[in-house]
């Protein structure tokens, strides 16, 4: 373990998000790992971005804006910021962050908290864009007209991002996850469609849709086809869960808000192969939810995700753990003769 993982494991000495808030503070001190990870086997294209690797950081690390690029030199394939909303927002109260050691898990009920479009926006246009970064665009909790605040979070942060990530499925909204039902989607989808078409002569890039694992019957394919027809170019499987499996054994399972983490890897990756079965390989896919391993990233490619993101398990395993993830899997994909990591996908 080196001393950056270690200095991750003292941090749980601190309350959570305390502790989040010193590890971005020693991010923009300089203070990261510098990890090159050089494995060819792990770079891939996704809706026609270029990355070196295929391990993405999840949003909710860098709500701000404020460590991308430190995270890239962390060794990051892709880096996701935000949930970043329109307006400034507090989020819920504290305490909203629980360590749930024992599950090696997390649950969160942030609630979008903040600093609003201009910053994020102002700290993007200053970095030298080596690298790609992507926004994690969502609406206020307040807000009259929640469609109106993705339309302005995509316009606004248009040039500024390498790709948009449309985040319907945070629990911690009052009635967001709605926006996944077919009518509401379809609304948001063609408005988010129409403002992109416009923007789209200074240079189009992929717009991704971010869902729950929480779906009934038949919404996994009315969301592709919604996704599909309105000319989406990806889907990310999935955000973090509000049910509550009966294998966790911390005593703030109970804590309200959505769980992330090893207790979410089976169910994701299952969900994940449910989309990979319905879209036929007309949208990208990207697998996020309990990635903690190098087995925890096979698996959800052989299930069909082209990319992976993780944020949770680097709360346990540190910085060092995206070099261990790499390593491993490309050892995995090596050992069932694959030449490259897009051979694998839905190889399940």
């Amino acid at each position: 373990m080196n001393f950056h993982d270690l200095a991750a494991r003292a941090m749980h000495l601190f309350d959570p998000e305390d502790a989040h808030g010193l590890a971005i503070k020693g991010l923009k001190a300089g203070l990261g790992p510098r990890n090159r990870i050089n494995l060819p086997i792990l770079a891939t294209t996704v809706a026609g971005l270029e990355l070196p690797n295929c391990i993405g950081l999840a949003a909710g690390f860098d709500k701000n804006a404020e460590v991308p690029d430190a995270m890239l030199a962390a060794g990051f394939g892709f880096v996701e910021a935000g949930t970043v909303t329109p307006l400034a927002q507090a989020g819920n109260p504290r305490p909203r962050l629980f360590r749930l050691t024992e599950d090696q898990a997390v649950i969160n009920r942030m609630g979008f908290n903040n600093e609003g479009l201009e910053p994020f926006a102002a700290r993007l246009s200053h970095r030298r864009r080596r690298g790609v970064v992507g926004a994690n665009i969502g609406a206020n909790k307040d807000a009259e007209d929640r469609v109106a605040d993705y339309v302005a979070g995509l316009s606004h942060l248009w040039g500024l991002a390498d790709y948009f990530t449309v985040n319907i499925s945070s629990p911690n909204t009052p009635g967001l996850r709605a926006l996944q039902t077919k009518a509401a989607l379809e609304e948001l989808l063609g408005r988010l469609a129409e403002r992109r078409a416009a923007l789209a002569p200074e240079g189009d890039v992929p717009v991704f849709l971010k869902v729950a694992p929480d779906l009934e019957e038949g919404e996994v394919e009315a969301i592709v086809e919604t996704a599909v027809a309105s000319g989406l170019d990806g889907i990310i499987v999935s955000n973090t869960t509000i049910a509550r499996p009966d294998t966790l054994k911390s005593a703030l399972a109970s804590e309200t808000g959505g769980l992330s983490g090893a207790p979410l890897t089976q169910k994701s990756t299952a969900v994940l192969g449910e989309f990979f079965q319905a879209a036929g390989g007309r949208i990208a896919l990207l697998g996020a939810g309990g990635v903690s391993g190098g087995a925890d990233a096979y698996a959800k490619i052989r299930a069909g995700a082209q990319a992976v993101q993780l944020y949770s398990a680097l709360v346990y395993a540190g910085p060092g753990l995206v070099v261990r993830i790499a390593h491993d899997l490309a050892a995995r994909l090596r050992a069932d003769g694959f030449a490259s990591v897009s051979e694998a996908v839905g190889a399940r």
